[in-house]
């Protein structure tokens, strides 16, 4: 069940002034900097909503939207311990995420460079464009959550073998620019 607002929807929990204001429906497209400023603000002021939206399933990662328009979509992760994504890119798509709870570990590469890990703690918040490729998990002993938004929404992302197996050049995927209402139905069927 989601709120509407002119031109965005919102998870019911969140129906608040501030991602009303935060959420711009009128921009089409983010850069990583205001993703980044997006889920770090999401994270830092909305934590006490975002608890009461958190859940943990033990087959699987969960997650729920938490926003929509036809610029971004936001959602809220959560990652038990050894939950995790496969390398993949976002097919042209900005993203960026922030960590809520717990930690999360990060193997990301640019095409052509090196692999390169990295710990992100809780409050961690990164932005980042359309030609990178990372995999994120939990190798923590408990659960953790993270807020994420990508721009343009509901871009397919690509998964690899191994982040060895990114190619030189990430060609973006066509995005799907949809209606809200069309953007809706897809996001609820896929997921981030």
């Amino acid at each position: 069940m989601t709120t509407t607002i002119p031109g965005a929807y919102l998870h019911p929990k969140l129906d608040v002034r501030l991602l009303h204001d935060l959420i711009h429906p009128t921009r089409d497209l983010w850069t990583p900097r205001e993703l980044r400023d997006l889920t770090s603000t999401v994270a830092a002021e909305l934590t006490t909503p975002l608890l009461d939206v958190l859940a943990y399933d033990p087959g699987r990662r969960w997650w729920a939207r938490l926003g929509l328009t036809e610029g971004v979509e936001l959602w809220l992760l959560s990652w038990l311990p050894g939950q995790g994504t496969e390398a993949h890119d976002h097919g042209g798509a900005s993203g960026s995420f922030t960590v809520l709870t717990g930690e999360l570990h990060e193997d990301y590469r640019y095409p052509g460079g090196p692999i390169r890990s990295a710990a992100r703690p809780v409050g961690s918040a990164l932005g980042f464009g359309a030609g990178r490729a990372h995999r994120v998990v939990n190798r923590g002993e408990v659960g953790a959550a993270s807020v994420h938004a990508y721009s343009p929404p509901l871009v397919p992302t690509r998964e690899y073998a191994s982040l060895a197996d990114i190619p030189d050049l990430i060609p973006p995927l066509p995005a799907r620019r949809l209606s809200l209402e069309r953007l809706s139905v897809l996001t609820e069927q896929e997921g981030p």
